[in-house]
């Protein structure tokens, strides 16, 4: 597949001008942007590698149809990822799994339920088995802490972003991410390098901007 050359400094608010005169490839480079994002994202609420990839292309391919009413109101990042959060959400109730992103009472519910089952914390453990110990405890969280993680610790997205994109207060996005912070100590008793932590392979990472290519030329 052919991609039109662009630089990584590049802005968004620069690509999506461009894409929007006509320059469809360049769609391509947002797509090889977010991969990781969305991947991470989409990881933490629906839990299902096998699933991710197809929800990660309906996000695009939405975010493609709707570019024209993106209007530059807030910044891109934000805006795909909050596509990517409701296109996921979608599927969880699809499943039958109803979630309420703002429901204060469950998070305390789920997190004294969850604490109790904490099992004992892995104390010497090599790289590799750390690895998948890790990414196997972030998978363990319940969702709602699970994705703020994720998006705040592993994709380094700041308060006010997450906030924005989960549709919850900023002492709400702290205390999450205070809640995951404690639940992974009692299942961990190391640290984790978060370039390694769900990370989305080369080879998916084109096999998804092929897809969502396709779809975008043949509009």
């Amino acid at each position: 597949m052919q991609e039109t050359f662009v630089t990584d400094t590049i802005s968004d608010h620069e690509i999506i001008t461009r894409i929007l005169l006509g320059e469809k490839n360049l769609y391509a480079l947002i797509v090889r942007r977010y991969n990781q994002r969305l991947y991470r994202i989409a990881m933490s609420i629906i839990n299902d590698d096998a699933e991710v990839e197809d929800v990660m292309q309906t996000a695009y391919i939405n975010a493609w149809e709707n570019l024209g009413k993106f209007a530059f109101k807030a910044s891109f990042a934000t805006w795909l990822t909050r596509i990517l959060i409701n296109e996921s959400l979608l599927r969880l109730k699809k499943r039958g799994k109803s979630i309420n992103m703002n429901d204060d009472k469950m998070d305390r519910e789920i997190y004294q339920q969850h604490t109790k089952e904490v099992q004992t914390p892995v104390v010497k453990i090599i790289n590799a088995e750390l690895k998948l110990a890790l990414e196997d405890a972030i998978r363990q969280l319940p969702e709602k802490y699970r994705t703020v993680f994720i998006m705040r610790e592993i994709e380094e997205m700041n308060v006010a972003e997450t906030q924005a994109c989960l549709d919850i207060s900023g002492v709400n996005v702290k205390v999450r991410l205070n809640r995951a912070k404690a639940l992974l100590r009692e299942s961990l008793s190391a640290f984790y390098k978060k370039e390694d932590i769900l990370h989305f392979h080369l080879s998916r990472c084109d096999r998804v901007i092929e897809k969502v290519m396709s779809k975008v030329q043949s509009v």
